[in-house]
């Protein structure tokens, strides 16, 4: 049998499969993105695909202590509408 992945949320620190999660990630320059894909190079964190998560997370500024770096709007808001589309 298969083990499936699993990985923590940061807004409720659920651990759920990997595939059921959505990753945020930072590559070697820096920069941060969504990765739909889950394919993308770099440092990884995941969060469950609901609004209350990703509230909860930016309310803790839990991303920016993971990533160390200032998390721009444009960021949570690309999220936000990758949660509402799914």
């Amino acid at each position: 049998m298969k083990k499936i992945p699993q990985r923590t949320c940061v807004g409720c620190n659920e651990i759920k499969p990997k595939k059921e999660l959505i990753r945020i990630v930072k590559n070697k320059l820096g920069e941060i993105s969504v990765d739909v894909t889950s394919k993308k190079e770099g440092r990884g964190a995941y969060l469950c695909d609901n609004i209350e998560c990703l509230d909860k997370a930016i309310k803790t500024k839990r991303l920016e202590r993971i990533f160390e770096t200032k998390i721009d709007d444009d960021i949570y808001q690309n999220l936000r509408g990758v949660i509402s589309d799914k």
